[in-house]
């Protein structure tokens, strides 16, 4: 592994380090306040079993970034907290009936693979931790079919038999009258999704549902569309898999990835170009929705639309290039892409009620008197496309970060070009995902918004601020509140961090694995992330290039850690080149001028090869380094093997 040693001295600290450094700090002490506001001192929700278990990812989902923050450089604790909290909240859903096996029994992959990623990040983060191993090998195990109580695919027809599966294999029980009869989602959180399907008599708007023969027939309707086959969403299933590979290396994982995704790519090519979302037992698209490529669980139609769906398309295609290495993937999300894009039009938002409303609101509010925006339909009925709203830039910008191709920044520019608010602003805001700043990023990448890190560092922190504050206030510990009230309160948020240092977006939220170009380890503490008082910012990425400032705060002890290329190691850096000293430094001590004025500073460029996925950099006290690494990128086998 080549060494190099900085030894440029910090003329001037930047305040992007500085408040990096903050911001870890200030995520290490966040996390203490909120386990002693929601959780039992066995870490358990304070919670009464009579109140139901729920969805498991309203449980999971509060810890899902404290991994994140530990491999960049967060305390020790955030990992041991992470860890001892997934076993918590599994046995407590165990306990309620809804976990079996150390995993969900019948859930859909929407929400399945929102509680999945906390596991996967605490693998990413600590391989070789506590039946890591084993417990990847099981869950993936439900979809290989290992488990002969949960037999989830048909190796025949390459599909997952249901929309609900999980430990103990394909929900099929039958529907109950209670739950026939109570589909009325008025005055629920449900409503703003309007209708499941627009092909029931008598049934064309939600309020339709009030009349209790109308509900109990699409309550029949759901059962009988739903209840067998695949959908796009169960993509998701595919970073599961993708985990198992990860810390084993076997094949049979490598195998299951590609056959899965491949059906699904062979599906789209057959209905030119977009996913179907509804696939039945004999392999035939429609076989219980009347015929129609569109109307399945967590589909074009209901609730989501491409707003689930694209998650599970880049989930998939992403882990099928990093598998084999086959760029051709990554059209399988382009081409969903696109198509919505090709339909966007620039509209009046006050015309529409949109069914993520919230997700804009920062932006509707920094347009002022302009209400006129790019819009794109995001579902499609019985009556077309449907549902305007702004095309959100986690897909956008995900995208890019994985193929690095001009179409797709392309895409950025055109949606940028077309919006009517200011790309450049950052809004100090924390959604469910911990995204949503791609805008801002890809612009201080592009080079036209240099305060970037500054911004979103300082909207970071205050975030985390409010959020504690809120604990603070809150009096609803110990009542039947909203079961997202755990999640509204984590007061951790990782995507500042990630796209600085590691040079990414936050990964999709659904299932999404940490595909980044860097990734960093402190050698000597032998463990994942940046050395104390050590800040690193990615400030350029190319296809084939890779530049990335470090500084050492430090000015008394010199850190030293290991670059990686690649979340999995699955990049490999080419020639490093760097800026060193040539003049004399800190002069002598000793004579009135000597002391008090430092030497000018002068300096030369060099080159090293690494031809490596590694390579290891000292900084001295109160030095800093860029490197400008050429980078290839998917050349090697990914892992979450560590350097030593």
């Amino acid at each position: 592994m080549i060494r190099i040693s900085a030894n440029v001295p910090i003329t001037g600290p930047p305040s992007w380090a500085v408040w990096e450094r903050q911001l870890f700090d200030t995520m290490n002490q966040s996390v203490h306040p909120f386990l002693d506001h929601f959780t039992r001192e066995n870490g358990e929700f304070i919670w009464k079993d009579e109140w139901g278990g729920g969805s498991p990812d309203d449980y999971y989902e509060p810890f899902f970034n404290w991994p994140l923050i530990y491999l960049m450089g967060g305390g020790d604790h955030l990992l041991t907290l992470a860890g001892r909290q997934w076993e918590a909240v599994t046995k407590q859903l165990t306990r309620l009936g809804t976990v079996y096996k150390e995993y969900g029994i019948r859930e859909d992959q929407m929400h399945q693979s929102e509680s999945d990623i906390l596991f996967f990040h605490l693998c990413l983060a600590q391989p070789n931790g506590h039946k890591r191993r084993e417990r990847a090998q099981r869950f993936a195990g439900f979809y290989l079919n290992e488990d002969p109580n949960a037999i989830n695919y048909d190796p025949d027809h390459k599909i997952v038999l249901s929309g609900l599966n999980g430990s103990k294999g394909p929900y099929y029980a039958p529907m109950s009258e209670r739950e026939a009869a109570n589909y009325a989602p008025l005055g629920g959180s449900m409503e703003r999704y309007s209708l499941p399907f627009f092909d029931l008599p008598g049934i064309s708007t939600v309020q339709d549902l009030a009349d209790p023969d109308n509900a109990r027939a699409m309550g029949q309707a759901l059962f009988d569309r739903w209840r067998k086959g695949d959908t796009p969403t169960n993509l998701s299933i595919t970073s599961l898999v993708t985990n198992a590979f990860l810390l084993t290396g076997e094949e049979k994982y490598r195998d299951w990835v590609v056959e899965y995704t491949d059906a699904w790519v062979e599906r789209a090519r057959q209905n030119n170009g977009l996913l179907p979302d509804n696939v039945g037992h004999s392999g035939t698209v429609g076989e219980y929705c009347n015929g129609k490529w569109y109307g399945g669980r967590y589909g074009w139609t209901f609730p989501h639309g491409f707003l689930t769906l694209q998650k599970a398309t880049l989930d998939a295609a992403a882990n099928a290039y990093l598998l084999t290495r086959d760029d051709a993937y990554l059209e399988l999300p382009r081409q969903q892409m696109n198509r919505i894009l090709e339909r966007g039009e620039v509209k009046d938002i006050r015309d529409f009620d949109m069914s993520v409303s919230e997700r804009w609101d920062s932006q509707f509010a920094s347009m002022g008197e302009q209400h006129e925006t790019f819009l794109v339909p995001y579902r499609y009925g019985d009556a077309g496309w449907f549902d305007w709203q702004p095309i959100s830039p986690v897909y956008l910008v995900t995208l890019w970060n994985l193929s690095m191709a001009d179409e797709d920044w392309e895409s950025i520019e055109r949606v940028r070009r077309a919006e009517a608010f200011d790309w450049d602003a950052v809004f100090a805001f924390h959604n469910k995902e911990d995204s949503g700043h791609e805008q801002p990023w890809v612009r201080y990448l592009a080079g036209q918004n240099p305060n970037y890190p500054e911004q979103i560092l300082h909207a970071s922190h205050q975030i985390v601020c409010r959020r504690l504050a809120l604990l603070r206030e809150d009096e609803a510990v110990g009542t039947h509140h909203h079961v997202h009230h755990w999640q509204w309160g984590n007061p951790v948020s990782s995507e500042a961090l990630i796209q600085l240092t590691l040079g990414a977006p936050q990964p999709i939220y659904n299932g999404g694995l940490l595909h980044c170009r860097l990734r960093y380890f402190d050698v000597h503490r032998r463990r994942p992330g940046l050395p104390e008082d050590v800040g690193a910012l990615v400030e350029k990425l190319e296809t084939a290039r890779t530049v990335v400032r470090l500084v050492n705060l430090n000015p008394n002890e010199a850190r030293e850690l290991i670059i990686q290329a690649g979340g999995f190691g699955e990049h490999q850096f080419g020639m490093a080149e760097y800026i060193v000293r040539t003049s004399e430094w800190p002069g002598e001590l000793g004579g009135y001028a000597g002391s008090y004025a430092p030497p000018p500073l002068t300096t030369d460029g060099r080159t090293a090869t690494v031809n490596s996925k590694h390579l290891r950099l000292t900084l001295p006290p109160a030095t800093e380094i860029t490197l400008d690494l050429t980078t290839e990128r998917y050349v090697n086998e990914p892992s979450y093997a560590e350097p030593w």
